[in-house]
């Protein structure tokens, strides 16, 4: 099962229609759920955000315990339906990222690998009881949520931290080899891959930079102009969620 999760002022019917996660679903065997966090305005629908310790939003601001929210519905989900609780995984955009890294740090005992793309650590004590897998995507022309960290261009003002330091903590955490194997792929040069191996449990902390990518979610259409006005055109020539799945299958709970 792959739990889905907006970024920042997003929804769930969003990130369904952005990410394509749906399509990859029904082709491959695998339940996907999109929660949504809670409303910036309270009787606003969308405009939503997720408590991933610094950012974002009234759900940061009011310490909503969206660990205890998704532990609840991997409860829910895995009384309903036939969920194989060795292959239970998180996938985040943006804020949404943050909120993964959360999980991971959190609730380790039931997520098993995360994929994410342009997010950071957002807790400032990351203790996970088993090693997480974690892909971690960032386009290198994110003024949003600059990959080195620092007040990004989009509404929400903060003062991001840095995806780097957010990979490298995982990484060491999962007690991998100090240095990673940086490898440049053959068939686009935009992309460079970093890959921390020999990690306990046999978990894989990777990182992919993509140059001349923007915030916006790669390789799927914009959910509309104004979104692509605030995110920046999508980069077409990686598809973010084709990677963080084929990631995350290979790294199930051991």
């Amino acid at each position: 099962m792959l739990i889905a999760l907006h970024g920042g002022l997003g929804t769930s019917e969003q990130f369904a229609a952005n990410s394509g996660f749906d399509e990859l679903a029904e082709a491959n065997g695998f339940a996907v759920v999109y929660p949504d966090g809670i409303r910036a305005v309270p009787n606003r629908p969308g405009l939503q955000t997720w408590n991933g310790g610094y950012c974002c939003g009234p759900a940061a601001r009011q310490d909503v315990d969206d660990v205890g929210f998704v532990n609840f519905l991997i409860d829910l989900l895995s009384e309903r339906f036939a969920v194989d609780a060795t292959r239970i995984y998180a996938a985040g955009h943006s804020n949404g990222a943050i909120m993964a890294y959360r999980l991971a740090c959190e609730l380790s005992d039931r997520i098993a690998a995360i994929g994410v793309q342009a997010g950071s650590l957002g807790i400032d004590d990351c203790r996970p009881s088993k090693s997480v897998s974690v892909l971690h995507i960032h386009g290198l022309a994110d003024t949003n949520h600059p990959i080195d960290g620092g007040v990004g261009t989009g509404v929400s003002g903060v003062e991001f931290r840095s995806g780097r330091v957010a990979v490298k903590t995982l990484a060491e955490l999962g007690r991998c080899g100090i240095e990673p194997r940086v490898e440049q792929v053959s068939w686009n040069s935009d992309l460079e891959v970093s890959t921390w191996w020999n990690c306990e449990s046999d978990v894989e902390v990777r990182l992919i930079t993509v140059a001349g990518a923007s915030h916006a979610w790669m390789g799927h259409s914009a959910a509309s102009d104004a979104a692509a006005a605030l995110v920046g055109e999508p980069y077409e020539d990686f598809d973010s969620s084709r990677a963080i799945w084929s990631f995350l299958i290979q790294h199930p709970r051991n």
